[in-house]
């Protein structure tokens, strides 16, 4: 009678192997999920039921309203992949290629017909008392600046909820500003309806939904009127 081999054992060092390969495809997953790397399907205002805002200017006379042209003109300059860099610039504009969070918004009203570092210049010139972290007016970078931004979207523009579940109140082209941050509201939404926002903070996508991933301390919708 032959005898039985005994079965081999798979060795400990084995099962950690396999366990630590296991850990390392979640964590990737979980990062690339958080990083918004992975495929998600995104919604549109009308899923639902949401009417567009319209803005009855046309600055630059191209027949696209203005906040339909600041989220267009945001979103073009972000598909350029600039690279993130907040250096101090003579002349204010910072090369091509190049751009931070505050760059996103003046591309995007530059591209509506406004030149958004013209107007935070006057306004600081003419109001040095409502920015009182301005000692010396400095136009070469005051515009890029977030602090500023929002002291002037304060005193220019619409203000508007800042509740993220109040959804039909957020609209493509409007200005979001947390308390280190600025973006601008995109035309698509995730399935709870919230909006994605077009930024640029160094992360690989700069269209994602990312609306509450800072607390929002500010929320404009621009009107050459007011």
């Amino acid at each position: 009678m032959r005898a039985i081999k005994p079965r081999r054992r798979l060795k400990p060092v084995f099962w950690m192997v396999l366990l630590l390969f296991i850990a390392l495809i979640w964590a990737g997953f979980w990062a690339a999920s958080c990083l918004n790397l992975l495929p998600k399907r995104s919604y549109t205002a009308a899923d639902f039921g949401i009417e567009t805002a319209i803005s009855p200017n046309d600055a630059d006379g191209d027949g696209i309203d203005d906040y339909r042209d600041i989220m267009l003109g945001a979103r073009a300059f972000v598909e350029t992949k600039p690279k993130y860099d907040g250096s101090y610039f003579a002349g204010g504009y910072p090369p091509e290629g190049i751009g931070v969070c505050t760059d996103v918004i003046w591309q995007g009203f530059l591209a509506a017909g406004y030149a958004l570092k013209d107007l935070v210049d006057l306004d600081i010139a003419a109001n040095r008392e409502a920015y009182p972290e301005i000692d010396i007016p400095d136009p070469n970078i005051d515009f890029r600046r977030v602090k500023n931004l929002r002291i002037f979207f304060d005193r220019n523009a619409e203000s508007l909820t800042l509740d993220p579940d109040e959804i039909g109140e957020w609209q493509p082209g409007d200005v979001v500003v947390y308390p280190k941050h600025i973006a601008i509201v995109s035309d698509k939404r995730n399935k709870k309806g919230r909006p994605y926002i077009i930024h640029h903070g160094g992360q690989p996508v700069l269209e994602e939904d990312a609306l509450t991933r800072m607390e929002i301390v500010g929320h404009y919708r621009w009107n050459s009127a007011k």
